[in-house]
């Protein structure tokens, strides 16, 4: 075999820093691309499907499953009582059941599990089931679980200085409540586990999940096994947004048990009603909320208590309300301030992690407030906003105390402000909405400041592998989970960029819990800071030995420090050694081609009892400017343009931060205006499918769809010198949703807050415009015609 099977291509473009495809993009577009349910079926393999609870809360008093058991093809049942371990898949908080136990706490609650000889089989059988129910008492709406006191994990409060006094004395104050909805994953790809059972007791497992060393645990729990005899291997996942960090385990531990107890490969892929029944969704919130402020719009002091519905368990709800406790204030420094968050238990799914992971739920707050005062003192929003910015002496420290240190949200801002030419775009649309009385335009810049880190410490750390073969090809493997987010992509950028090779030497292989162990999450926008830097040090360690042997081959005195890796090819002096020569080299005279990697974030600290302290590493800065225009007779709206500027440090791969921010930002407006939970009087989840439940689609995109980077390498020791790009862009989408309510104010005089509940539904808005329009008339004459001559002048 050849030296060298990679030819060094002249004047190839780097790994890092530079936009390269996505690496399996062309497996994606031609549908080569191998998911859970892709994976060639192993002889023998059973199917499975799971029988729901019809009822939100009740006693279990009686299952007839005979009808079940007698369908042909129907190879047998589960209930709880098959599972000879622990009937448990709660990630934190042991309260979630596998299969329901004597109790059943909302509607979709999985009971038992049908196995069969095919997909159809197992779905017609699962029907037959007979279950009698003894009905409980449900709570279904989170304020009256507040009311009852029923929550999921204690009650969070963080208080800084002096609140209730400072908004006693504040010159001016406003009251109020708002709330914003929940919002389905609906993921591409939807929950699937496939288990095989393995010689001596074991399981293999793939499994769509972001978590598989939690898998790993909850199955291996489950079956009363030690870790090592569970493997779970998870090669990519077809969307996850955080719904498949801890809810996957439900499924992967039904199929991990059917597998065992009927010694076959069993596989578990509910159909989209069904995943959308059980699964958990982005936590709800409902806000109350008080501020005072001067005559400006400087935020002197402000309260809130923000409910979220946890639905029946605590699954990921208590570090939800923990980081929604911890964005509030967003890029706003707040003096006074006193911030709670309740986690109410009600009869619906247990909601769970979702991109931002309360994050945006606590800044949208700060941000809707933000905006009501703005109207209330007659400035301009943008202006008040910039008035409230971290920054300048006292003004840097956050009410959980970590100082930011890292601020750029006055440039980016003043960047995005002049290149989007917002002060000539807000008095063109004045006077387009002084002429127009049906169509309204609205316009919103808001900024993003998001931390970066697990608010658990122990949670921010991550090992890597990295192979080098003779012939100079590279193999990585890494704790992290690819969910089209570009990981693997960066992870061999990485590499290449370390070793001085081209990108094409380099594959990334499947998440596989038996090559890297006691992985974290990937989630909290960590992925490539923790994996990357895994990575990058198994292979400096493997650079290390080969510069070693390279400057000892070249004679006596040579520091190895000073041999280079660059283009394929080790410079010893004058000298230049193409890579694979001298990996072939290294293999000869002994030398390891191999090396694990390890890394942990520096620097973190957090009191969960005081929720104070240094829970992230730094921070990623965003703005977007928005511009709508809304039908007032209708409630229909268009976003006609957005302007986007989003911090990711000095990026590793441009392009796929690009496609971060763009779809981040129509997500996140998908949540605020158009996705729509909505639970019946019984608590049956009626927007359980594609056909009842609308996300945005290619014609909600902008015409004008303008995304820049922001040049602003990070301050810390990240990867290459980048910043997280997963999460902190759906924020960016907040300035759609101000825009329609600044729309709907020119329905007005422009300084009557608008009423607007978030998703902002043609109803939300219609409602929003019946109350500007009813609070207007109702104002004296003299003053409506004072407002009109303003506003045509």
């Amino acid at each position: 075999m050849k030296a060298d099977v990679f030819p060094r291509v002249p004047h190839a473009v780097p790994a890092a820093h530079h936009a390269h495809p996505h690496e399996s993009a062309h497996l994606h577009v031609s549908g080569a691309a191998t998911y859970v349910d892709d994976i060639r079926e192993l002889a023998g393999t059973a199917h499975a499907a799971l029988g729901l609870s019809a009822k939100a809360h009740a006693r279990i008093v009686s299952i007839d499953l005979d009808a079940v058991r007698a369908v042909p093809g129907v190879i047998g049942v589960l209930t709880a009582a098959d599972i000879p371990g622990s009937n448990d898949c709660g990630p934190i908080i042991h309260d979630d059941p596998i299969l329901a136990d004597g109790v059943v706490h909302y509607i979709g609650q999985p009971v038992f599990a049908v196995i069969a000889d095919s997909h159809d089989t197992a779905r017609r059988a699962v029907r037959k089931a007979r279950i009698e129910y003894d009905p409980l008492p449900a709570v279904l709406d989170p304020l009256e679980a507040k009311r009852q006191e029923r929550f999921v994990v204690p009650p969070m409060r963080l208080v800084r200085g002096e609140p209730a006094a400072r908004l006693a004395a504040a010159p001016r104050r406003l009251k109020g409540s708002w709330k914003v909805g929940g919002q389905e994953q609906f993921y591409l790809e939807g929950q699937i586990s496939y288990a095989a059972p393995k010689e001596d007791g074991c399981i293999h497992l793939w499994c769509s999940t972001q978590h598989p060393t939690e898998m790993q645990l909850v199955v291996s729990h489950a079956l009363a096994l030690a870790s090592n005899q569970v493997v779970v291997e998870m090669r990519r996942m077809g969307g996850a947004f955080g719904g498949k960090e801890s809810q996957s385990a439900l499924f992967a531990s039904v199929a991990a048990v059917a597998a065992w107890k009927f010694g076959r490969p069993v596989k578990l892929r509910p159909d989209r009603d069904d995943d959308m029944m059980i699964t958990g969704k982005r936590h709800d919130f409902h806000y109350d909320y008080e501020v005072g402020f001067d005559d400006e719009g400087r935020i002197l002091a402000v309260c809130i208590e923000m409910t979220a519905r946890a639905g029946f368990s605590a699954d990921l709800s208590g570090p939800v309300g923990t980081r929604a406790i911890c964005h509030f204030d967003n890029a706003y420094f707040l003096s006074d301030a006193d911030i709670r968050a309740l986690c109410a238990r009600t009869n619906t799914q247990s909601n769970t992690a979702f991109r931002g992971f309360g994050g945006p739920q606590g800044a949208v707050a700060i941000e809707y407030i933000m905006d009501s005062i703005a109207r209330a003192v007659g400035r301009d929003p943008l202006d008040v906003r910039k008035l409230n910015f971290y920054g300048g002496e006292g003004r840097n420290t956050t009410p959980y105390g970590q100082t930011v240190a890292d601020n750029v949200i006055h440039e980016l801002v003043g960047e995005l402000e002049a290149e989007s030419g917002y002060r000539a775009r807000r008095a063109a649309i004045a006077a387009f909405n002084a002429a127009s009385p049906v169509l309204k335009k609205g316009l919103a810049l808001t900024p993003v400041k998001f931390g970066i880190s697990f608010n658990v410490a122990h949670y921010n750390q991550a090992g890597a592998l990295v192979h080098i073969y003779t012939d100079g090809s590279v193999l990585v493997n890494h704790g992290g989970a690819e969910m089209g987010q570009g990981l693997n992509t960066k992870v061999c950028q990485v590499v290449a960029n370390e070793l001085g090779i081209s990108l094409g030497r380099v594959r990334a292989t499947a998440a596989d819990t038996s090559k890297v162990a006691n992985t974290s999450a990937t989630a909290a926008s960590t992925g490539a800071d923790l994996n990357g830097k895994a990575a990058e040090d198994a292979a400096r360690r493997i650079r290390l030995r080969l510069a070693e042997l390279a400057a000892s081959s070249h004679g006596e005195g040579i520091d190895p420090a000073t041999v280079r890796f660059a283009d394929d090819h080790v410079f010893v002096g004058d000298h230049a050694i193409p890579f694979g020569e001298l990996v072939q080299q290294a293999y000869v005279a002994r030398v390891q081609l191999w090396s694990d990697g390890f890394y942990a974030t520096p620097g973190l600290n957090w009191d969960r009892s005081k929720l104070t302290g240094r829970p992230f590493y730094y921070y990623a800065y965003g703005a977007a400017v928005s511009e709508v225009l809304v039908d007032t007779l209708t409630g229909e709206w268009r976003l006609l343009r957005a302007d986007l500027l989003h911090d990711a440090g000095n990026s590793i791969n441009p392009a796929i931060d690009a496609g971060q921010v763009e779809g981040g930002f129509i997500q996140g407006m998908g949540w605020l205006t158009m996705e729509e939970l909505w639970w019946n009087k019984e608590g049956r989840l009626m927007t359980h499918a594609p056909s009842t439940y609308k996300i945005p689609a290619t014609h909600d995109c902008p015409p004008e769809f303008r995304v820049r980077l922001f040049r602003n390498r990070n301050r810390e020791d990240t990867i290459l010198g980048s910043k997280a790009v997963g999460e902190p862009p759906l924020l960016l989408s907040f300035s759609a949703l101000l825009a329609i309510r600044d729309a709907i104010a020119a329905v007005g005089d422009g300084r009557i807050d608008p009423p607007l509940r978030a998703p902002a539904t043609p109803e939300a808005i219609l409602d929003a415009v019946d109350a500007v329009r009813a609070q207007f008339s109702a104002a004296p004459a003299a003053a409506r015609s004072d407002v009109a001559a303003e506003a045509l002048a």
